[in-house]
Formats: C-alpha cells, structure tokens, sequence
C-alpha cells in the first residue's frame, strides 16, 4: 500500500543524503521525493511516497526518527491529508490536433506556459489521478516530453464541532 510519510529536518548540509540513504540502504524504494525550506529557514520538509505494508512503514518510520537531523515523523496515512502535484508536460502538436490540446488543458485547469509552432507546454497542478488522467488523454497527441514534480502533502486540521453561542436577551 502506498504511503505518503512527512519528514521534517533540520536544513543542513548531508540531511536529504542520509534519509535517501536509509531507503536505499534497506531496499525500500522511494516513489517521490520532495523536499523544500518551511516557513523557519533553518527546517525543511521532505515529503517522500513509498509503498509497503504496515510493518515496513513502522520500520520506516522508526529508523528515520534515530536520524540525527530529523525532527519529526508523520505517516500522513494515519489521519486525513491533501496532496498535489505539478506536472510539466510538452506536447507535440500537428495543426488540426492544436484545438484539441487546448481543449484537453482547459477541461483539466491547465496552463499552456510554452508554445512553439509545433509543440505547447502545459502545466497541470493536482491530485496523482489527474495528473494520470490528462497524461492518457494527451498521449493520443503525441507527449515529446514530461516532468513531474512528485507529490507534496500536508496534514488537514481536525474539524471542531461548532458550539452554538448562547443567545443574547435584550434588557429593557
């Protein structure tokens, strides 16, 4: 089962090394990786996509806690989360395919950001699934070339139940 695991670090130098190192070092495989400074400069946030059962996510998990510039470890899977990703996607475009590129890019909220006599460049923002979906849709057409930039996620906070307010009673 597919996993998405939140690791903050600390930003320093050997940090994405190590954590890429641990995975490989016990054949566990990373399906995506992204990593980026937070808000505090001085942490990053790695967010990394791996696949296995709930014993080998424990494993993951425990072992990337004993890490010494990690601070803190979060399956993502435990609670409720929302995830994205960006896809770059340059498509080879006949003349009488140009409308149908565009009509594809406009049904997925798309951006051609490139385009030449021969090929558009779209970019595309969204869960895996429609990332998946205008790939199938564009590759009819001719997909010269893509690049994805692998998940990010973050966990959604906890809905609190609204207490209703007392009403006030005009005094008179």
């Amino acid at each position: 089962m597919e996993h998405i695991i939140s690791v903050l670090v600390e930003n320093k130098f050997g940090a994405l090394s190590r954590v890429a190192g641990l995975f490989s070092g016990r054949g566990f495989n990373i399906e995506s990786l992204s990593v980026a400074p937070t808000i505090d400069p001085s942490v990053s946030l790695m967010t990394v996509v791996t696949s296995g059962d709930d014993r080998i996510i424990e494993q993951i998990v425990k072992q990337l806690n004993k890490l010494i510039d990690v601070i803190k470890v979060v399956d993502l899977n435990d609670s409720e989360f929302v995830a994205r990703e960006t896809a770059l996607i340059k498509v080879q475009t006949r003349a009488e395919d140009r409308a149908e590129a565009l009509r594809i890019t406009d049904i997925f909220r798309g951006n051609v950001i490139d385009s030449t006599a021969t090929t558009y460049t779209i970019e595309v923002t969204g869960d895996a699934k429609k990332i998946d979906a205008i790939l199938n849709l564009l590759q009819p057409l001719g997909i010269k070339e893509l690049a994805r930039t692998g998940r990010v996620a973050i966990a959604r906070e906890p809905i609190r139940p609204v207490v209703a307010q007392p009403k006030r009673v005009a005094r008179t």
